[in-house]
Formats: C-alpha cells, sequence, structure tokens
C-alpha cells in the first residue's frame, strides 16, 4: 500500500503539470484585456508598464512558467509568512521567537511578484483565503448533512428494496436529481422567507458569531442553502449506496453468514456495508473538492460570498489569473482525493493489493 501511494503521488506531478498547460492553452485563447477598465486618460506608456507589471510583456511559455514559479514557489512563501503571523498573533508562540518571524521577512532581497487578479488589482491567493471559510460553511456542512442522511436511507431501502419506504426514497431522490438549485432555491425563499418568514432569505457574510443569539441567526441563514445543497447530495449518495447493497445482498459470502447464525445486523452493517461502501467511497471522495469548488448557483440566489461567486464573477470580469488559479485548485483537489479514495479500498477490502 505504501508503495502504491509513493508511486501514484509521483505520478501525479506530471499530471498536474499538464493540467495547469491545458487551463492555461485554453484561457489564452479567451477575450478579454486587464487594461479594458483602465479610464482613457491614462497614457499609453503607462498602460504598457501596467502590462509589463502582471506579466503580460513577456511570450506565452514565459508566462506560463512565470505562473508556475509563482503558484508553486511564491504563494507557499506568502502561505507560510500568513500562518506564522496569526500564529504570532494568537500567542501560540513565545515573544521570544517573534524578532525571528520578523527577521525571516527582511532576509528577503528580492521581493516576489504573486498572482495579481486583473479585476481587483490585489493577490489572488488572498482573496480565496477570504472566501474560503463562508463557502466551507455553506457547502461543506451541506456535503456533510447529505452524506449522513444518504448513507442510512440507501442501506435501508437496499435492505427494504421495494416496500413503502424504498419506493418513498427512490420518489424523493428523482426530484433531488431533477430539480435544478436555481428552481429549488427560489422556491424555498418563497415558502420560508417571504410566506411563512421564518428564515432570513439571503445570507449575510458580514455576520460575526460572538453570543447565542448571533450563533442561533448564523444557523437560520444556513438552513436554506444548505437544504438545497444537501438534496443534491443525499439524492446521488443514496442511489449508489442503494445499488451497491443490492449487488452484495445476493453474494454467496452473505448466505454463507447466515448460514453461520449471525446476527442479521452484523451481517448487514459489517460484512455487506464494507464491501458495498468500495464504489461509494468513489463517489464521496470526488465530491469533496466539490466542496472547496463552491455551488455556484446556490451561492449566487442565496448571496453567499463564496469560491462559487468569486468564480462566476471573475468569469465575466474576463478575470484570466483568477479564473487560472482556482481551476487548477479544483483540479489538485481532484487529483488528492482520488488518490484517497483509491487507498481506502485497501482499507475497506483486504482482498485489494496494489503491491
Amino acid at each position: 500500500m505504501l508503495t502504491f501511494t509513493i508511486r501514484r503521488l509521483i505520478l501525479s506531478v506530471p499530471t498536474l503539470l499538464f493540467i495547469s498547460l491545458i487551463i492555461f492553452m485554453l484561457l489564452q485563447l479567451a477575450p478579454g484585456d486587464p487594461m479594458a477598465q483602465v479610464p482613457l486618460t491614462v497614457p499609453p506608456e503607462v498602460k504598457q508598464k501596467m502590462r509589463e507589471a502582471l506579466g503580460l510583456g513577456a511570450p506565452i511559455y514565459i508566462q506560463y512558467l512565470k505562473w508556475l514559479y509563482q503558484f508553486f514557489i511564491v504563494e507557499p512563501q506568502f502561505l507560510i509568512d500568513w500562518m506564522t503571523r496569526e500564529t504570532v498573533l494568537f500567542g501560540w508562540l513565545p515573544d521570544t521567537q517573534l524578532s525571528m518571524v520578523y527577521d525571516a521577512d527582511l532576509q528577503r532581497l528580492v521581493p516576489q511578484q504573486r498572482v495579481i487578479s486583473w479585476q481587483t488589482r490585489s493577490a489572488v491567493m488572498d482573496i480565496v483565503i477570504q472566501r474560503i471559510p463562508q463557502t466551507l460553511w455553506v457547502v461543506g456542512l451541506a456535503y456533510i448533512v447529505g452524506i449522513l442522511i444518504a448513507l442510512p436511507i440507501g442501506i435501508y431501502s437496499a435492505y427494504k428494496h421495494y416496500s413503502v419506504f424504498d419506493q418513498t426514497g427512490t420518489f424523493v431522490t428523482m426530484i433531488g436529481f431533477s430539480i435544478p438549485p436555481f428552481f429549488t432555491g427560489p422556491l424555498l425563499i418563497v415558502i420560508f422567507a417571504v410566506t411563512l418568514g421564518w428564515l432570513p432569505s439571503i445570507y449575510d457574510t458580514t455576520h460575526t458569531v460572538n453570543d447565542w443569539a448571533s450563533f442561533k441567526y448564523q444557523m437560520q441563514q444556513m438552513v436554506l442553502p444548505v437544504m438545497v445543497l444537501a438534496l443534491q447530495t443525499t439524492a446521488q449518495i443514496s442511489r449508489f449506496m442503494r445499488a451497491s447493497m443490492l449487488d452484495n445482498l445476493n453474494q454467496d459470502y452473505v448466505r454463507t453468514a447466515r448460514a453461520k447464525g449471525l446476527k442479521e445486523s452484523v451481517v448487514v452493517l459489517v460484512h455487506v456495508l464494507r464491501n458495498s461502501m468500495i464504489p461509494v467511497i468513489t463517489v464521496i471522495a470526488l465530491g469533496v473538492p466539490s466542496i472547496f469548488g463552491g455551488a455556484i448557483i446556490t451561492e449566487n440566489v442565496f448571496g453567499v460570498n463564496g469560491i462559487g461567486q468569486l468564480l462566476i464573477t471573475a468569469l465575466f470580469a474576463n478575470d484570466i489569473p483568477m479564473v487560472m488559479t482556482l481551476t487548477f485548485i479544483f483540479a489538485i483537489l481532484i487529483v488528492f482525493f482520488n488518490l484517497i479514495a483509491d487507498v481506502l479500498y485497501g482499507v475497506l477490502d483486504p482482498r485489494i493489493r496494489y503491491d
């Protein structure tokens, strides 16, 4: 297993480099000029210097190599510095090490050029770090809720297949598959926010939690977007769980376990469930990157200031550095969680041997 993991990690390096090259070349074909929003009164030589500052004066391959250097070398350095400052700020480092932190900053001889957004003229990763907490609060919680609901529904529906519960679950999951978020979102807003007045219709991203009342309001404003996203997650994972359970319930090892006198709960929840989780793990693991990618439609419907809204805003503004960075981060997460899913296969099924 360790050999397989190391081999996959090494293989992921050229894979990610190839993905980054494809993303870069495709976005180079997209129309858009970062100087389009600059006032006409700005002299052309000033515009040219601004273009060079953004890295647009060099050939294509130089721009690509520069972006790779910025993404993998420069940005991690600033991330480490930011984490160090946060550690000092919260008192996790002794005061005697405070000067060492700032001395490390002064040791930089050449200022590093970061990936700059064309739209905001600020560092892309700074904006991404600001948006991630909002996305994780809403999309991450919705994904967890969807999984916790979907797995029991799928297991019980397979065990009691063609029952009333199974048919009801099938009907609900079909609704979750069929109705898009841009319909369920406004529908829930009309019912619970406008008609009943129970929940807020817009997510307040500036809200801070400092007491019980503010925490209660935070939970209330998260209910509607979490319901919309959890419905889709539940519909998808529960159907995979049901199909996988049905496939394993008819296997010979299940009949053997029952013939040995094992309890039905042990047969279903230990033997059958463990083998049935193998294909479901793939669905769950590959769905995790979508959390960090945000929910574009849902975030725009409820006004969640997250990664999804940031991506759609960058697309409309032709902000190529922002779009490329977000897309490549999403690709890294997919490769990483795909590796985690492959490793979990061996944990769930001892018959699988990668070495």
